[in-house]
């Protein structure tokens, strides 16, 4: 687990760039980092200046720190994330969610696009995360716990708060628009799933199935944050329609919703 003087050496760099003290945080997922260019007198810091940040090639990902203001809020938004299943440690992947925590973030707002494994779901539906299914057999806590950080054993039976879930549906009910909810499964990826593998997480009882998400939100409870996430829904995962996936419709759905998923996201914030 990284050090408290790495995570507060790379605040103290971030920190050093802006007057702003951002009280929210966003993690944008693929496709949906257009919301960072709604942030008002906000600087830009790409991640390869960043100290002990990790160096992402994911594509669809712009690699870049936004911090603004969103609604009257100071917002602090990472437009692309860090996966697992491009090499990186569980503690890479989740190190900017204990710099946005040294920040003064207490409120994270994770997004993904990601598959569904509902069928009674869309491509293009946006869906609120009431829980998850780590099928990645591997936990970011592993190894000695920083008690500064948070506690050794913590508990997840609120991941993702309840208050900022209400706030999120009665904002999405206001703008009319179709906010389903499920339990999200984190798959390592690269690779899609399988048809039978779709079959076993949906009789788990998985609503989606995504590659990231899970690690960050773990961290966020651990360092006592609150945590929404949100999940644009891209495609039926596999096996459910005769046809094969593609990153390239994950992007361009992402794309399709990202005005629905702009105004939602921009209600919440200035709720919270």
């Amino acid at each position: 687990m990284h050090s408290t003087p790495s995570i507060q050496e790379t605040a103290d760099f971030i920190q050093g760039k802006t007057a702003y003290r951002p009280t929210i945080g966003m993690i944008l997922g693929s496709g949906l980092g257009g919301l960072a260019d709604e942030l008002e007198n906000s600087i830009t810091i790409p991640y390869s200046e960043i100290p002990n940040f990790a160096k992402s090639e994911a594509v669809g990902h712009a690699n870049e720190l936004v911090i603004g203001e969103l609604d009257g809020r100071t917002v602090v938004a990472m437009k692309g994330r860090f996966h697992y299943y491009e090499g990186f440690t569980l503690d890479e992947v989740t190190f900017p969610v204990r710099v946005m925590k040294a920040l003064g973030v207490e409120n994270l707002l994770i997004t993904n696009a990601c598959g569904a494994v509902n069928e009674s779901f869309e491509p293009g539906d946006l869906m609120l995360i009431t829980d998850h299914l780590n099928l990645v057999g591997s936990n970011p806590l592993i190894g000695p716990n920083n008690n500064e950080l948070g506690p050794r054993f913590p508990d997840l039976s609120k991941v993702y708060t309840p208050e900022l879930r209400a706030i999120a549906s009665s904002v999405a009910q206001e703008q009319g628009v179709r906010l389903r909810e499920g339990v999200y499964a984190w798959w390592s990826g690269p690779a899609y799933e399988t048809p039978a593998e779709i079959r076993m997480i949906r009789a788990m009882g998985a609503d989606a199935v995504g590659m990231s998400t899970v690690p960050e939100a773990i961290v966020a409870a651990h360092g006592r944050m609150n945590v929404l996430g949100i999940s644009c829904l891209t495609n039926m995962a596999c096996g459910i329609l005769d046809q094969p996936l593609s990153h390239d419709e994950v992007i361009e759905v992402a794309a399709r919703v990202r005005e629905k998923f702009v105004a939602l996201v921009k209600g919440i914030v200035g709720r919270v």
